[in-house]
């Protein structure tokens, strides 16, 4: 992007989005363990994330994401991402999000996304990539529990599936029966496996495996310990579902440090509770580069607050993927003030 020409910006809808990443679940969850890897060695930027909160909406918040990676994908950027929980009663979606791509030697974006899809991919191939890495020693899930049923339990579904994995029982819980009855709908089309819908959070993950966590809990809302005697992998998606006490009695995985532990996240409570951060076994960049070894005999939770390296290296992928076809909508002299000082008079 040098020269005097002004740089292309493009615009990528959600259509497009959808399109680029349709059963690529493999791809992207390489990508992502990629992603992490760089992020592990120091080859990317990913400050705190910056909560825009409302008094007169209590419930809502909109999340800026900035971040920068290297390695092969050498681009920076921003996700905006709002989270208004309210929504869902209306029948909209909880979260909208847009993606900007920034030019790593320039500066200037180059794109903007639709990225509630990129949001949920990335979050999904994490969760199913956390799968993969924290039940190697230990007898393959069977049963797999999912802990709110709205896009997010969805998507893991499917990367999950796209990842090779499959169940002999799928369990359900939320507590919206239409929502739950829906997933059900969708479990039945996608594929094998016995679905049992519980009206009761303890059966839900009792006969769960692997229990996945994707509510909007705002606080936690599940206590006792006794539940998770049979030591499951726990994906805690929502972060904020598990009480302190059941974190102290697992072995817990976050995906970055500085960052799960605010927000009043369950981790960010377990450390105010202790006083420190002992309860961490590591991130999951540890686990997979051998530095932390999971253990089966207690409940492992997995909670990762989302890295916005992760949507950077997504979108940069889906970018790709519409240049590549020919179906990049190019914006027209989006940026017009290019020259330091205005033309003399002719």
């Amino acid at each position: 992007m040098t020269g005097s020409s002004a740089p292309p910006f493009a615009v990528i809808s959600g259509t497009q989005v959808q399109q680029a990443l349709a059963g690529r679940e493999r791809q992207v969850t390489e990508l992502v363990e990629e992603t992490y890897r760089l992020h592990g060695a120091g080859d990317s930027v990913n400050p705190p994330s910056y909560f825009l909160r409302f008094p007169d909406r209590p419930s809502a918040r909109i999340i800026a994401l900035p971040a920068s990676i290297g390695g092969k994908v050498r681009v920076d950027g921003l996700k905006w991402i709002s989270s208004f929980p309210e929504n869902v009663a209306a029948g909209l979606p909880r979260a909208s999000a847009v993606l900007i791509l920034n030019d790593h030697d320039t500066g200037y974006p180059f794109a903007c996304l639709e990225s509630s899809i990129i949001s949920a991919t990335r979050t999904a191939a994490s969760a199913a990539l956390a799968a993969d890495w924290l039940t190697r020693g230990r007898p393959r899930p069977a049963r797999v529990g999912f802990f709110g049923t709205g896009l997010i339990a969805r998507y893991i579904h499917t990367f999950l599936a796209g990842n090779g994995w499959s169940f002999d029982e799928i369990g359900v819980h939320d507590l919206s029966a239409d929502s739950a009855a829906g997933f059900r709908g969708y479990l039945e089309k996608a594929g094998p496996g016995r679905i049992t819908v519980y009206e009761d959070a303890e059966q839900l993950i009792r006969s769960s495996d692997l229990v996945v966590f994707a509510t909007i809990a705002g606080e936690p809302h599940v206590s006792e310990l006794s539940w998770f005697g049979h030591n499951p992998v726990v994906l805690h998606v929502s972060l904020r579902d598990l009480a302190p006490e059941i974190l102290l009695a697992s072995t817990n995985l976050v995906d970055d440090v500085e960052h799960c532990l605010k927000a009043s996240t369950s981790p960010h409570l377990a450390e105010q509770l202790t006083g420190s951060r002992d309860f961490l076994a590591g991130t999951l960049e540890d686990v997979m580069a051998g530095r932390v070894t999971v253990p089966a005999d207690r409940p492992v939770v997995f909670s990762p607050f989302g890295l916005g390296v992760l949507d950077l290296a997504v979108g940069k992928y889906v970018y790709d993927e519409v240049t590549r076809s020919g179906e990049l909508h190019v914006i027209d002299d989006f940026f017009h003030e290019l020259r330091r000082h205005a033309p003399g008079p002719a």
